[in-house]
């Protein structure tokens, strides 16, 4: 056994691939979108290493094909859920014994795989199944991905090397245990570096994990289970089953070795998960950790002194890429009125050169939102908003499902700032603007801060430092990760740990080495030389 601390490579963020005209890069997506849109797969469950097949079958469409089939996915049931707990508990030992830098090596092995054979694979899955474009599935499913695998090993080293000082006579030493027990991945359908980073962050620390993907980003879950277990992930360590979620609940949440939850998804099924967690917490050998990333209700607040054109791409980028679809996308805004008449001419402009179809077509900057379920929900706010006094359609408000779930980029300006769609999570391509006076800056901020329960991501754009400064102080609770001059998406592995409170989540921050001490269990051990042989202290002796 080699008893050197190693050091390991140095993170660094991956490049992205801009895919322009004329690039092979391009050609190769071209290529393998083309080869992955002909072939109807069978997409199996992953059980202790072995793929696992049910008759009960599930389709994968395109959102903006969905007539083309993809694949089918084999739905499982109770029992595939405690299959695939009796895989995790069995491999936990020997993983847990397992070196940490063999483990950490798996990992970075991955990274490589999907920074070079897999990265067409992985990002074209995620274009066909998720309906993202090559810049959105290539910052995501690729750079994403392999910056969380990456900067994970390297926080890693950090944590295992914190010691604690040691007095005279005194060895003192801290080792991080894995959980006693499995951890429940459940991740969405909307990243896929988080579907990737959510089991994987887990499993580096030394724990065996269950994985339940959203039914629609299974297709490129696959792939990353590939990736996985081409690195040499031994089996039983990550287990990846698609079974309805009450089925999954219903035994994870009743198994006396649960021992943690990594959860990316809505406020509501959180809650209702961590409602089944204290209602089972009786039947524990521990106290279950419960991380969780949910909802946000993202705001952009644009100061009288901002250039109006930052503001406008703001709000383009930060409200319609990916659709919305973006748990840290900008849904509404907060634009003073001197500026209003220049930001409402920007957007349009920018709205109407948006093009919107199928991602195999790299001039569609919007494609199609998840699914009919999704669709129907993004449309409903849009018919009520036509219905309304109290909101004016600005831009948008069409949608198709005819062919894909096609909703045309939505610009809604509010005449109260508590309209619904400037308060509730919309998820989808609806950005809902009200306009203040430009005196009232400060009694914005509060408006802001107070407005709906979320506080994930937002931004203030200001030229003026003091309203900087203002805006930072009175929105301190109101976004876990704030932006200054910039639009509220897009944080990255490595500079803007990733999450939010109230609402919004635990604010473990995914990304950074705090997150990774949420899936240790520290262990204090003091070692002292020479032991005491009397109980009796000094101050004890007479005068």
């Amino acid at each position: 056994m080699s008893n050197s601390i190693f050091q390991v490579p140095v993170a660094i963020n991956e490049p992205i691939l801009s895919y322009a005209p004329g690039t092979a890069d391009r050609k190769h997506l071209q290529d393998t979108l083309k080869k992955m849109r002909s072939e109807v797969i069978d997409v199996p469950m992953y059980i202790n290493g072995k793929a696992v097949h049910t008759t009960k079958k599930g389709e994968l469409r395109p959102p903006h094909d969905h007539k083309h089939l993809l694949g089918n996915y084999s739905i499982g049931d109770a029992s595939h859920v405690t299959m695939a707990i009796d895989a995790a508990l069995a491999a936990r030992s020997a993983w847990a014994d397992m070196e940490w830098e063999q483990r950490a090596s798996i990992f970075l092995k991955a990274a490589e795989l999907l920074a070079g054979p897999y990265r067409s694979k992985i990002n074209a899955a995620t274009m066909l199944a998720q309906s993202k474009n090559a810049y959105q599935a290539e910052i995501n499913a690729a750079c994403e991905m392999i910056d969380f695998l990456r900067f994970n090993v390297q926080y890693a080293r950090e944590i295992y090397t914190q010691q604690p000082i040691s007095s005279k006579g005194v060895y003192n030493r801290l080792e991080q245990r894995p959980l006693e027990g499995f951890v429940f991945a459940l991740t969405p359908f909307n990243f896929t570096a988080i579907s990737g980073n959510l089991p994987t962050s887990a499993a580096l620390m030394g724990n065996t994990v269950v994985w339940k993907p959203a039914f629609t980003q299974i297709y490129s879950a696959r792939v990353l289970m590939e990736v996985f277990m081409e690195a040499g992930l031994p089996a039983g360590v990550i287990n990846l089953i698609y079974v309805p979620g009450a089925a999954t609940g219903d035994v994870i949440f009743s198994h006396p070795d649960f021992a943690g939850i990594h959860f990316t998804g809505s406020t509501g099924v959180f809650q209702d998960v961590w409602k089944s967690i204290g209602n089972n917490i009786h039947k524990y050998k521990s106290y279950p950790r419960i991380v969780g990333e949910t909802g946000g209700k993202d705001f952009i607040l644009a100061h009288p002194t901002a250039n109006a054109d930052e503001v406008i791409t703001a709000l383009s980028r930060g409200a319609f890429e990916y659709q919305g679809q973006k748990c840290s996308a900008a849904s509404r805004a907060y634009i003073p009125a001197s500026m209003w008449p220049a930001v409402k001419d920007g957007l349009i402009r920018d709205l109407k050169s948006m093009k919107m179809g199928p991602t195999e077509d790299f001039g569609n900057f919007i494609n199609a939102v998840i699914d009919e379920k999704a669709f129907d929900k993004i449309s409903g706010y849009i018919d009520r908003a036509k219905e309304s006094k109290d909101v004016e359609i600005i831009a948008g408000g069409t949608y198709d499902k005819s062919t894909g779930y096609f909703i045309a980029p939505t610009v809604l300006l509010a005449k109260k700032p508590d309209y619904i769609t400037m308060c509730e999570e919309i998820f989808g391509p609806i950005l809902t603007i009200y306009v203040y006076e430009d005196a009232k800056f400060e009694e914005t901020c509060e408006l802001v801060d107070k407005t709906g329960i979320y506080a994930l991501t937002g931004s203030i754009i200001s030229k003026d430092r003091y309203a900087i400064q203002l805006a930072t102080k009175k929105l301190v609770h109101a976004a876990g990760n704030f932006y200054i001059n910039d639009k509220c998406t897009g944080a990255v592995v490595g500079q803007q740990p990733f999450g939010g409170s109230r609402a919004s989540g635990t604010n473990d921050k995914a990304g950074s080495l705090f997150n990774l001490l949420r899936w240790v269990s520290a262990r204090t051990i003091k070692e002292t030389f020479v032991p005491a042989t009397d109980y009796r202290y000094p101050f004890l002796e007479k005068e």
